[in-house]
């Protein structure tokens, strides 16, 4: 018996041998496409290609042959497209994606990736002992990845990373380092380190900042640091120069007055006299500083317990710098400068951390309440010597 069919005005559906209903249409491109399934009724096969048709006038539609690429092979592409990563990133993206993310996900094409799929892979990640935030890394990194195959590459409709709270770090609270323990910490290192210590926590510095520091990056009277570069540990490849982390990661650094003393002390001492001279280098004269040498040499763990600092990392170091700078009164835009940022949200973390100066407006507020029911309170708009009170 001949199959049934349909026409209409797009597309077409017919019956098959076994019943169902297969429809075809034809895409922006003119090929004829059949449907990725058959249908119970012709009124269902009819349904689908309305939708389909709204799609392709809408601009809406997604070629089903893309979206069959497997998420691994598209995640290798878009790391090696990415531009501007720093070498450091791209290690990690990589290492995240071979670790974490294409184990499981790798091999599933990009169209059959759905919200339930990744909630079920970041919960065995956590089931499986990966931590919270190295698990948030990864979502991260899939999430960027698949927005790109939505809004750029057009192969999805729209990201199935939608796992609530799955791109939350929440890490543990870092320990606050006074002005008196970082002299404190400096005066334990190797003379050679000691004004590294103090640029890291004064200058907010990060490690990768402070060691690619030059003669010619400090000013002759040590007034201000000059930030253009920075050291990244690379796998295979040892220490390699590169920009900052972020463009606002360029910038120029006024440094306490203070301290300058020790970083000129420094510069005559250690530092050689070419323009190009590195700040900082190990005993072997001229070559940088490498993280895990600096902490054998200068017996890291063990100095910052022995101070009851247990768990210092360097980098709270430039953590405290920006907390000092955000105690100082400095405005949004000034403390990510210092800092390096070129998104707010860093700087305004700092300073919802700093509470002296919402605790002034507490406790003025409260002496206002004290007033009142005192029955002593001038007028709403003065304040306690009969000025007006400044709005805004």
């Amino acid at each position: 018996m001949a199959n049934k069919q349909g026409h209409r005005g797009f597309g077409s559906v017919r019956q098959l041998p076994s019943g169902r209903w297969q429809a075809r249409y034809p895409g922006p491109d003119g090929v004829m496409r059949p449907a990725p399934k058959t249908f119970d009724t012709k009124r269902s096969a009819e349904r689908w290609l309305s939708v389909t048709e709204t799609q392709i006038t809408q601009g809406e539609w997604i070629d089903p042959e893309r979206a069959k690429r497997k998420l691994g092979d598209y995640a290798d592409q878009w790391i090696a497209q990415r531009p501007g990563l720093r070498p450091r990133t791209v290690e990690l993206y990589k290492w995240l994606l071979r670790k974490h993310i294409a184990p499981d996900l790798g091999g599933v094409e990009l169209g059959k990736l759905s919200t339930a799929i990744i909630r079920q892979w970041r919960a065995d990640r956590l089931t499986a002992g990966v931590s919270e935030s190295v698990t948030a890394k990864s979502y991260r990194l899939l999430r960027a990845i698949l927005n790109t195959a939505v809004e750029e590459d057009k192969i999805l409709p729209r990201n199935p990373c939608r796992v609530r709270g799955a791109d939350k770090e929440n890490p543990d609270e870092r320990p606050v380092i006074t002005v008196a323990q970082v002299f404190d910490l400096a005066s334990r290192m190797p003379e050679r380190f000691r004004a590294l210590v103090l640029l890291a926590a004064f200058g907010s510095l990060r490690w990768g900042e402070v060691t690619a520091l030059r003669r010619c990056d400090v000013a002759e009277d040590a007034s201000w640091v000059r930030v253009s570069r920075a050291m990244v540990e690379v796998p295979g490849r040892g220490l390699v120069v590169g920009p900052p982390k972020s463009r606002a990661g360029v910038r120029t650094l006024i440094i306490p007055t203070a301290v300058r003393r020790d970083l000129l002390r420094h510069l005559e001492t250690w530092v050689k006299p070419e323009q190009d001279a590195l700040l900082f280098t190990g005993e072997r004269a001229g070559h940088a500083v490498r993280r895990p040498n600096f902490s054998q040499r200068t017996r890291w763990t063990e100095v910052v317990e022995k101070m009851g600092l247990k768990g210092l990392h360097f980098h709270d170091l430039r953590h405290a710098g920006n907390i000092w700078a955000s105690k100082a009164g400095t405005s949004t835009k000034d403390l990510m400068a210092r800092m390096g940022h070129d998104d707010m949200r860093a700087a305004l973390i700092y300073q919802r951390a700093t509470s002296d100066a919402d605790k002034q407006i507490a406790d003025r507020l409260s002496k206002l309440v004290d007033r009142h029911r005192k029955g002593t309170t001038p007028d709403d708009d003065e304040d306690q010597d009969g000025q007006p009170v400044p709005v805004g």
